[in-house]
């Protein structure tokens, strides 16, 4: 069986290092945050103007006012930091997130993804996609393997219209660890219900099989 969207969050949780400054895109990516060991102290940032997101609420303690880049309501943690948010794409083009987990429809070979729209969809704009994977020293992709038709979401070259161009180093799907080198998808880790075979074989992208492969742990 594949992984479920906690699962997935979970994973990704084990590249956050202690003191990081963190940007969490929509959707899977919000759930990481659950999974984040207090004790390594690290800093939520949201590109609509708040460094220091605490945990979602509770409902006595709701406050519209306080929302995510996804709309979503939130809470600050203590020593929290309110701000336009000029100065928080400022931040993020600067260099100063150390990593952005992004959702992303596609993702290729090179490491390109799209992630923002499709073609003759209602869409509300490209949001901060495109300055996190220019201006984030480390990109994570949090994704679906396949759509709902078991179509590959990992692409030989992303179809839909690009994020960003070769800036995608890891992918944790439901399926698996994905690291992307000059040779194309390398899988490290796949989920422990499947091999490493049906992983490749779900891959429309070239991938090749880690000889250190190994089962997924959370």
């Amino acid at each position: 069986m594949p992984l479920t969207r906690e699962q997935i969050a979970q994973r990704i949780a084990q590249e956050v290092e202690s003191g990081f400054c963190v940007n969490l895109g929509i959707g899977i990516p919000t759930l990481v945050a659950n999974y984040i060991p207090i004790e390594k102290n690290i800093m939520l940032q949201s590109e609509n103007g708040l460094l220091g997101m605490g945990p979602f609420p509770r409902e006595s303690e709701v406050d519209a006012d306080l929302i995510n880049a996804g709309k979503q309501t939130i809470t600050a943690a203590p020593g929290a930091s309110f701000f336009s948010s000029a100065e928080s794409f400022a931040m993020i083009r600067g260099g100063h997130v150390d990593l952005t987990v992004l959702g992303a429809m596609e993702v290729d070979e090179q490491g390109s993804i799209a992630n923002w729209m499709v073609p003759g969809k209602m869409v509300k704009g490209m949001g901060g996609a495109m300055d996190l994977v220019a201006g984030a020293r480390n990109v994570i992709v949090a994704m679906q393997h396949t759509d709902k038709d078991g179509k590959s979401k990992l692409r030989t070259r992303c179809t839909l219209p690009l994020t960003g161009i070769k800036c995608i180093k890891k992918i944790v799907s439901d399926f698996g660890v994905i690291e992307i080198t000059s040779e194309g998808f390398l899988l490290v880790e796949h989920a422990p219900d499947l091999t490493p075979e049906k992983v490749k074989a779900a891959t429309e992208g070239k991938m090749t099989i880690s000889p250190n492969c190994r089962p997924m742990k959370f």
